[in-house]
């Protein structure tokens, strides 16, 4: 598959990403919080940086995720709260990314209503692990997303709702849950959804 073009990715999402979002009330006792979706285009191609949690984290241990965390008194805005975590866990300077946008909001039911923000960054970062949240950070092509040969669709019953839960296997990792759905909605912004 032919790498996409760097240049039209980035003004296809700030175009995309500059229209109206579903914005959700969070259910009473849900805490807010935000993930970066970082997007690092590169000549050759263009990657998302994943995490992969350590299993000494509060919640989601061992899962393939992005950066982020809950919001904090004294951020102010979800991009902010997405670059102040990105920051603790990964180490790369806010100043290096470019927020084009935010995806539609996704409630866990662990109990986190999360804001995605669509961050890209021109060069592949120099990452400084917090090794108490990651255990291992990693880049994904853009386009074995856009492959669907690696992702399938299950619909399952949660929380007494039929759902529809995405997974994508490739490699040593599996994305599935919260991530998948945010993989989806990005993928639906650049025209591969």
């Amino acid at each position: 598959m032919k790498p996409l073009d760097r240049d039209g990715l980035a003004t296809r999402l700030r175009q995309s990403l500059n229209t109206p979002r579903s914005i959700v009330q969070p259910p009473p006792g849900y805490r807010q919080a935000a993930v970066l979706v970082p997007l690092v285009l590169s000549p050759v191609s263009t990657d998302l940086l994943l995490i992969k949690r350590t299993d000494v984290v509060d919640t989601h241990k061992g899962q393939i995720a992005f950066p982020g965390g809950g919001v904090e008194e004294g951020d102010t805005d979800r991009a902010h709260t997405a670059l102040r975590e990105t920051q603790e866990e990964l180490g790369i300077d806010p100043s290096e990314v470019a927020v084009v946008g935010m995806l539609d909001d996704v409630i866990i039911p662990t109990g986190f209503l999360v804001t995605p923000v669509v961050g890209l960054l021109s060069t592949p970062p120099h990452l400084t692990l917090n090794d108490r949240e990651v255990a291992e950070a990693f880049f994904v092509p853009i386009e074995f997303f856009l492959d669907s040969s690696h992702a399938r669709k299950e619909v399952k019953l949660i929380g007494g709702e039929r759902r529809e839960v995405w997974t994508y296997e490739g490699g040593e990792h599996t994305i599935w849950g919260a991530t998948a759905r945010i993989i989806r909605s990005l993928l639906s912004h650049i025209g591969g959804g």
